[in-house]
């Protein structure tokens, strides 16, 4: 689907969506519609239930004095609390109401509102990113799909008064869109399409945007002492890869980078501690940590970003087979540190260990984000709202919180402290991979990851809860979230590129 921006003018075809906000009061674009109607829309409204609160939608087919199929009024609530998020979600719904209706084409006015936080032009970029990311669906298996059920939409023409503005503010946010589409995409594929080497490849095209990208396979690892790793793709046919991405946009501003570090399970069976067959089909999207790391770094790239950033993804297959990883092996990391694993399935952090050491060891970044799909204990504590946080730094944890609240990827943060440390600790080793008691299981192994960063500002991000949706909402389809790109580019934003 396309976007493009233009001044109002009533189209010929296809639908016109106008706004009303809450208690049924018109826009200007709605009141010069509604003229055209001979009233039709004001009464419409009068006798409906529709007040114009947010995410209520009342539709007038074939309308009166117009050549269009639709006119479609859009709630748009109170207008104090017409921020950047409400309008992108009032983007994202018209996108799905319109599909249902079946037109190819649809024009949205935008309107100056008064006590709106957001001007005009700047509503108008927002409406448009929200109908763009609402556009998304991976839908490139289907081969029998009824032609009732497909998308139907072609073409949104935003309407505002400086359309051309409004065109350059949405920019950016179009190249954002392709890294949270490249992020859905990658974590939508399954196993046998995006396996260890197969995710190194789709990295690759990052070249194009400037990046630099190199891949560490099985011997370069070996040779770096990477054993937790390694540990975990052993009994995977696969080659594991740590994929190694570097974009300088400081102009020699930034001499430390800072770093973004996903877990890549592309596929994990749990291994020898196999996980139950109910769900597991679900775990392709295990690598969903890495696939956000790729498609921030995507999005920064593509967007010129004046940044200079490391993102790593260490990347594995977690299989059970004759020559797979068994609980009560112990493991030596890159670090030194030795690991008694006593559950093959807590294998997230085994990876993050040493792409966390690699990290900091090569690129003495100024700071570490983390993120992962690392823990089901984060989805009892926060179901799917919200990923936790963890964090040996104030004030990272504050401006990584304030990001992804502008953007609505929320995180939550939870506490980190000796107590729990020793949870971990192991009789025949310097640490176990899981507590040894069933509570706090998500600190735990934030305490475990917190091992392997020395002492450089850390973050982590554990998205168990959040990259995956089994539920359609306006911005953000059912399947791959591509959640934590929107939060890092923000993150970057705004405090590496003022």
């Amino acid at each position: 689907m396309k976007i493009k921006f233009a001044e109002f003018a009533l189209p010929r075809s296809g639908a016109l969506v106008v706004g009303v906000t809450e208690g049924r009061k018109l826009t200007p674009s709605a009141e010069r519609v509604d003229l055209r109607m001979k009233r039709t829309l004001s009464r419409a409204i009068k006798n409906s239930r529709f007040k114009g609160e947010k995410g209520q939608f009342l539709e007038v087919a074939a309308p009166t004095g117009l050549s269009i199929t639709r006119v479609i009024a859009a709630g748009l609530g109170k207008a104090n609390e017409l921020n950047a998020l409400a309008w992108e979600s009032v983007g994202g719904a018209i996108v799905g109401r319109v599909n249902a209706a079946g037109d190819r084409d649809v024009a949205i006015a935008v309107d100056e509102i008064t006590d709106s936080p957001r001007d005009g032009t700047s509503a108008a970029a927002d409406v448009g990113f929200g109908a763009r990311l609402g556009s998304y669906r991976f839908d490139r298996y289907r081969t029998k799909e009824p032609a009732e059920k497909k998308p139907t939409l072609k073409m949104a023409t935003v309407m505002v008064k400086d359309a051309a503005k409004a065109k350059r503010a949405y920019g950016a946010k179009d190249r954002l869109a392709d890294g949270v589409f490249l992020t859905r995409n990658l974590v939508s594929e399954p196993a046998n399409v995006i396996f260890p080497k197969a995710l190194s490849e789709r990295a690759q095209a990052l070249k194009d945007l400037g990046v630099n990208v190199e891949a560490l396979g099985r011997e370069r690892m070996r040779e770096l002492g990477m054993n937790a790793l390694l540990g975990v793709a052993q009994g995977s046919a696969n080659e594991p890869q740590l994929i190694v991405m570097h974009y300088d946009g400081s102009a020699g501003a930034q001499e430390q980078p800072i770093a973004f570090v996903g877990k890549g399970v592309t596929f994990d069976s749990g291994g020898i501690s196999i996980k139950p067959a109910q769900g597991m089909e679900e775990m392709k999207w295990d690598m969903a940590g890495a696939g956000a790391v790729i498609g921030t770094m995507h999005a920064l790239a593509a967007r010129k970003a004046k940044v200079n950033v490391v993102g790593i993804a260490g990347v594995v297959e977690n299989m059970p087979s004759g020559t797979a990883q068994r609980p009560g092996d112990i493991v030596r990391s890159m670090s030194g540190q030795t690991i008694e694993v006593i559950n093959t399935d807590a294998e997230g952090r085994l990876v993050l260990a040493d792409a966390l050491w690699y990290t900091a060891d090569r690129f003495k970044p100024r700071l570490m984000v983390d993120l992962a799909t690392l823990t089901g204990a984060i989805i009892i504590s926060l179901g799917d709202q919200y990923a936790g946080l963890f964090s040996n730094d104030d004030d990272l944890s504050e401006k990584l919180t304030k990001a992804g609240k502008a953007v609505g990827e929320e995180l939550w943060r939870f506490p980190l402290s000796k107590a729990y440390d020793k949870l971990i600790d192991s009789p025949i080793a310097d640490m176990q991979n899981i507590s040894s008691g069933r509570g706090a299981g998500s600190i735990t192994g934030a305490q475990f990851i917190q091992r392997f960063v020395g002492k450089v500002p850390w973050a982590h991000l554990d998205i168990a809860g959040v990259a995956w949706s089994k539920n359609d909402r306006p911005t953000v389809p059912k399947g791959g979230t591509g959640f934590g790109v929107r939060l890092l580019d923000r993150f970057v934003a705004d405090n590496f590129e003022s």
